[in-house]
């Protein structure tokens, strides 16, 4: 009888420790077991993989309950996460490998979200295009999206992509699974949403909202474009009229797929610059942590002069997050240490910002780190006793000698000046 299952549930021990690999470079927050990647470890990494192979294989695979955990949102309220324990994440990427495979060619071009070979750079990157040729934008927020997807409807989008009836009966058993509260009491999400933190909901979420959103759009709306990551969408119009009657057009369907448009920050926006000349009551969106709006642009025909350009740049809310980073990761008081061993700590980070950061709107992610640069200023003042200008000279000199110690000085973000100083 287990053999005959093994033929109908085709994943191999390759798959379960292939799997293994990807999720163990992921989250670290343990399940509802409290196991974390260390105590799996001392259990016995391939002993501990074959029992979820062999169960996987036989069709005997049951999931735990999802912890969760309550994080908070830029608006005050809460996002609930799912955490799965760790045996259910590995059970997971291997059918979600297996899916992915087999469906992600079918997907729309302009969905980049959580998928091979795409990148949130790239949807910015394409929104900025467009930006650049539509003069109006949907700004589309989807209310609770991930806690209310239907699972009737999901399950028929997997049936449509999906012949295999084992990854179908696996999927159906993690969307099923209980919900484990703080206080160690369970409930069922009854016939609706996947829980953010389980690595198979990025793949679900794209699969619901292909059907749902991306084909719709495409067959509806023939002279728009728009760009979705995951459930972030912006869809880019010729016209306002035409911008109100997608709008209005969205909302009716998200009623359709079991869906709800978030009104409160679903908007039209005018990509107002220096061609367009109307006016709108919103002429500023947000983007994967950029902000799309109205800036002067240095004119390179024109040295000196400035022209207004609708472009991306860092957001408000990531610069303050950025700052609060740089106040939380390092002990400033303590001036014991070496400088580079500030660097060590800061860099990876560092790294990540401006590569992602940095390829819109150079000048204000470098006014952003240039808080960097004065709390280095000010540690150092307190190290030496050094007055103010004797602390930018010090920290100077540190950077022309030693220009590689901190990412953003061989990246070129440091423009650090006496006056520059002052003004921050």
């Amino acid at each position: 009888m287990d053999v005959h299952v093994r033929r109908v549930v085709p994943v191999t021990y390759e798959m379960v420790a292939r799997a293994y690999q990807k999720v163990k470079a992921g989250g670290e927050s343990p399940g509802i077991d409290q196991e974390s990647w260390t105590d799996f470890a001392a259990k016995g990494v391939e002993k501990q993989l074959y029992v979820v192979w062999n169960r996987l294989a036989s069709g005997s695979y049951f999931p735990s309950a999802v912890r969760e955990v309550e994080i908070p949102k830029k608006d005050g309220r809460l996002r609930k996460l799912g955490i799965p324990t760790i045996r259910d994440r590995i059970a997971q990427e291997v059918v979600r490998a297996y899916m992915e495979q087999r469906i992600d060619q079918h997907f729309h071009e302009h969905s980049y979200g959580y998928r091979p070979l795409k990148s949130s750079q790239e949807a910015v990157a394409e929104v900025s295009r467009n930006c650049l040729s539509k003069d109006w934008v949907v700004d589309l927020d989807i209310r609770n999206f991930f806690g209310e997807l239907d699972h009737e409807l999901l399950r028929k989008a997997i049936e449509a992509l999906i012949t295999d009836k084992w990854v179908r009966m696996y999927v159906d058993r993690w969307l099923s699974a209980k919900i484990e509260k703080a206080d160690g009491t369970q409930y069922s999400n009854e016939g609706k949403g996947t829980p953010q933190g389980g690595v198979i909901s990025p793949l679900l979420a794209n699969l619901y909202l292909h059907f749902a959103l991306d084909q719709w759009l495409e067959q509806t709306y023939l002279g728009v474009d728009f760009v979705r990551y995951a459930d972030d969408v912006v869809v880019h119009c010729g016209s306002e009229q035409e911008a109100k009657s997608v709008l209005a057009g969205i909302e009716k369907r998200l009623e359709q797929v079991k869906l709800s448009l978030n009104k409160a920050k679903s908007k039209i926006v005018y990509c107002k610059d220096y061609r367009r000349k109307g006016e709108s009551e919103h002429v500023q969106f947000g983007f994967l942590g950029f902000s799309f709006q109205p800036r002067a642009i240095q004119s390179k025909v024109q040295p000196g002069t400035s022209f207004a350009g609708f472009t991306a740049a860092i957001s408000k809310e990531n610069q303050k997050k950025i700052r609060e980073t740089v106040r939380a990761v390092i002990h400033w008081r303590n001036t014991s240490v070496e400088l580079a061993a500030i660097a060590d700590k800061l860099n990876s980070k560092l790294r990540g910002w401006i590569n992602y950061f940095g390829m819109h709107g150079s000048r204000q992610l470098r006014n952003t780190l240039i808080y960097l640069d004065m709390r280095l200023v000010k540690w150092l003042r307190r190290k030496h006793r050094l007055g103010f200008r004797a602390g930018v000279r010090r920290l100077t000199a540190i950077r022309q000698s030693n220009p590689r110690m901190f990412y953003h000085w061989s990246a070129g973000y440091s423009s650090l000046r006496l006056k520059t100083a002052r003004a921050v």
